[in-house]
């Protein structure tokens, strides 16, 4: 579509993604502009830079064969807008909205601005409902409140897509006939991915109730950027205007990094750690705070960002920074993926700052909380014993020593193990941890109440 606005032919220089436009009045940050090559191709672009008449150009596509002097740059005077729609359900898109499964466009009057406003810290309503997952180690040991933003740490190579796609199929809030949906967006993926991701929804029904958004590593590093943006405006719609419940799913954010990096040094700007850019904190939070839910709006947007941390390495920027951002971290083990345990979450690292805050009577169970702090203290227990043996011996342990052994073998074996298409609800993770702990003595309970162990526990009628 041609955009109305002036036309420039004074293209000075041509880096990578970038074009540098000089003699340019008025260009305004993330103005589109419309690119028309000497052949009569159209590509589109956005300012991402501009001072003293130099306007620089990032373009949605390859500048392979670009000519300097007669390629044509027409500025929109419009920022970056997306069209949204109920009918995006069960619909899949690219990373800068377009259609991407052989479907129709989407026509609306809405057009909104992709770059939404941060959510004022006084609207904010405090996260307070539990969100099941079906996975064990989530629900029971680090909850997903409804309005929390909760990533997870993986590595190369380990389940975090099955994990991710198990999680969109599974996630609900229990009691409750509410419009719930999930928006998913997944950056520099191969085409393999793609397809596992595609055929996952469309099998099980889950796409009916879902929005995809696809980039995949041979798009342009401009749509990863622009994906994760198009994504959130799309789950602000259904959630602020809809009243619909949005659990977003954003995965690879690492691949997300990695263009602002590449973008970041065509443009010559000093780099800060690792060389991505000294304003990706910045960045990451523009994203990351777009989650939460507003006073006096029924919708709210539930966050769960996915990135890979290069080398294993949970001090790099990427994760460094999002766990700044993030209200805790689920952390992927590369050890319990060896033992062949899905989804292998090593629940010691892992965290969630809000848990307290969706759990209890009325909301999970009221032993919810008691019986997370025990595992916790059995399971590290347990580990620290595993490696204690390791050195001296199993024989050389107390009695008790060697039932924390097999409680930590029985904890991974049993609780943290589960099918791919396995759904327990909460109930089934409170019971089962009940089960593994009573291996252990009762006088080794001491971070669950009397009155529960009485209730659930599974001594009671020995």
């Amino acid at each position: 579509m041609k955009m109305p606005g002036v036309s420039y032919k004074s293209i000075s220089q041509i880096t990578g993604p970038l074009l540098f436009v000089e003699k340019v009045e008025n260009a305004a940050y993330n103005e589109l502009v419309e690119i028309r090559t000497p052949d009569g191709l159209t590509r589109t672009g956005q300012v991402l830079d501009t001072s003293r008449g130099l306007a620089v150009v990032q373009v949605f596509g390859p500048t392979s064969g670009l000519d300097i002097g007669k390629t044509r740059v027409k500025f929109s005077g419009t920022t970056a807008r997306i069209t949204v729609s109920d009918e995006m359900l069960g619909r899949i898109f690219n990373g800068l909205g377009e259609p991407s499964d052989g479907g129709p466009s989407i026509i609306s009057k809405e057009r909104v601005e992709i770059v939404g406003n941060a959510i004022n810290p006084y609207s904010r309503e405090e996260p307070s409902e539990f969100i099941e997952t079906g996975i064990s180690t989530i629900d029971g040991m680090n909850t997903l409140v409804r309005g929390q933003k909760l990533p997870i740490f993986s590595g190369s190579g380990l389940a975090h897509n099955m994990l991710a796609a198990q999680i969109a199929r599974q996630a609900k809030v229990l009691g409750k006939g509410e419009n719930f949906a999930v928006i998913f967006g997944a950056m520099g993926i191969t085409s393999e991915e793609a397809n596992f991701f595609i055929s996952e929804f469309r099998n099980t029904g889950a796409l009916s109730r879902a929005v995809l958004f696809l980039n995949l590593s041979s798009d342009p590093s401009m749509e990863r950027i622009m994906l994760p943006k198009v994504a959130l405006t799309t789950a602000e719609y259904l959630a602020y205007e809809r009243e619909m419940h949005i659990l977003v799913i954003l995965s690879d954010m690492t691949n997300y990094c990695e263009a602002l990096r590449e973008i970041s040094s065509a443009r010559e700007e000093v780099p800060g750690r690792r060389g991505y850019p000294g304003y990706m904190y910045t960045d990451l939070s523009t994203i990351y705070e777009r989650a939460g839910k507003i006073r006096g709006k029924n919708g709210s947007i539930t966050q769960i960002p996915i990135l890979t941390m290069p080398g294993d390495d949970i001090t790099h920027p990427i994760p460094d920074l999002t766990g700044y951002i993030t209200e805790g971290q689920t952390v992927l083990s590369r050890d319990l993926q060896r033992k062949g345990i899905y989804p292998g979450i090593d629940v010691l690292p892992s965290l969630s700052r809000l848990m307290n805050q969706g759990i209890g009577k009325g909301r999970t169970r009221e032993d919810h909380r008691g019986i997370a702090d025990q595992l916790y203290s059995a399971y590290a227990n347990g580990k620290d014993l595993r490696s204690l043996s390791a050195i001296v011996g199993e024989e050389a342990l107390g009695a008790n020593d060697r039932l924390y052994l097999k409680f930590a073998d029985e904890f991974e074996t049993r609780f943290v193990k589960q099918g791919v298409y396995e759904d327990r609800s909460i109930e089934t993770t409170l019971d089962l941890g009940w089960e593994l702990l009573s291996v252990m003595p009762q006088t080794e309970m001491k971070r669950v109440k009397r009155e529960f162990i009485e209730k659930y526990g599974k001594w009671r009628k020995e």
